[in-house]
């Protein structure tokens, strides 16, 4: 065993004297490395990120807190299908924000850059360059890509997006995130952006956007239920009305008549009229109680950290990115000088 450990940190060290004895190509190496580190470093826009933090209601729709997490330990979903039991919870919030339906209506958006103001479609597209690195397989995707036969149109499908539209929307994905923390049941919604007053902007969007989601979703039926009510209110308060009329006019024309005939038409006028009166009461509280329902199930977010410009940039430090092409350039000259460099003199 001794001999074996003895041989292996022989060849070892040999291995290493052997890279060590070349040393012009490891300085070439490793300068070459540097020289494109320094390039990608100094084309690499600093990226700013900035974020909110939510804490949603407990409940939801009817089921506590304590009741979802038992349900979530014997490994039934929060989701699933029950009465009481909301489709869309915490778990489904970062889906969303990927989506291409909730991505789309940020196209709009609009934004100071800068004293100029773009729409958040534009700001992607003309302020964010990209990076160095990726030019290869952009030149590799035109040359075997396919023409578009999508006309351009400044109306947005987000059934049938275009090429340039859907490269937009995947830099915004990609831009843009949200987070459930499940210990404590937070909401972390985070936006990285080139400029750092347009990240705290489009965060503080973002928590209003989905915020803005839930509720919709939320109140959905509630809203359907509210507009019926209120259409047949209407319909109530219309008839109403008409009876009324016809109440009063009748009795204003035959006042003075005290035939018994015209005593009884004037009463049923009146009884038609109270009863047209108690359906349109009856139909208006029926609304009351339908705006009441949305309400209750307008969910509440308590914001524990609003959007603040970011100072420090979250991106990769220009020397880091150096530093690591540099040693990048360390391995790539032991590869060459123990593998590569044989087969290549051979050849």
């Amino acid at each position: 065993m001794d001999n074996i450990k003895k041989s292996k940190e022989i060849d070892l060290l040999a291995l290493v004297a052997k890279v060590w004895e070349k040393k012009k190509t490891l300085y070439a190496f490793v300068a070459g490395f540097v020289c494109l580190g320094l390039v990608v470093a100094l084309t690499q826009q600093k990226l700013y990120t900035a974020n909110v933090v939510l804490a949603p209601e407990a409940t939801s729709m009817g089921m506590s807190q304590n009741l979802s997490d038992i349900a979530s330990m014997i490994g039934i979903g929060s989701g699933g299908g029950g009465n009481n039991i909301d489709a869309i919870y915490p778990d489904v919030y970062p889906e969303i924000f990927a989506s291409s339906d909730f991505i789309v209506k940020l196209f709009d958006i609009p934004l100071n850059v800068k004293g100029v103001t773009k729409t958040y479609y534009r700001h992607i597209k003309e302020d964010t360059r990209t990076p160095i690195l990726s030019y290869p397989k952009l030149w590799i995707s035109k040359l075997f890509a396919k023409k578009e036969n999508i006309k351009q149109s400044k109306v947005v499908n987000p059934y049938r997006l275009t090429k340039e539209q859907d490269g937009i929307c995947d830099a915004i994905r990609k831009s843009i995130g949200c987070q459930l923390n499940k210990g404590t049941s937070l909401i972390d919604i985070y936006v990285t952006d080139t400029d750092p007053e347009i990240a705290a902007c489009m965060a503080d969007t973002l928590k209003s956007r989905l915020q803005e989601y839930i509720t919709l979703y939320r109140t959905k039926k509630a809203r359907q239920d509210y507009d019926n009510a209120k259409k047949i209110n209407a319909e109530a308060k219309v008839i109403y009305e008409r009876a009324r009329q016809k109440y009063a006019s009748y009795s204003d024309a035959n006042k003075d008549v005290q035939l018994a005939s015209f005593q009884s038409i004037i009463e049923e006028l009146e009884n038609d009229m109270q009863l047209k009166f108690n359906n349109y009461t009856e139909t208006a509280q029926q609304m009351r109680k339908a705006e009441e329902k949305i309400q209750e199930n307008t969910p509440a977010f308590t914001e524990l950290q609003s959007a603040t410009v970011p100072l420090r940039a979250s991106s990769t430090p220009r020397s880091i990115i150096v530093i690591m092409f540099a040693i990048a350039g360390v391995f790539a000259d032991v590869v060459w000088v123990l593998f590569l460099q044989k087969l290549f003199f051979k050849k």
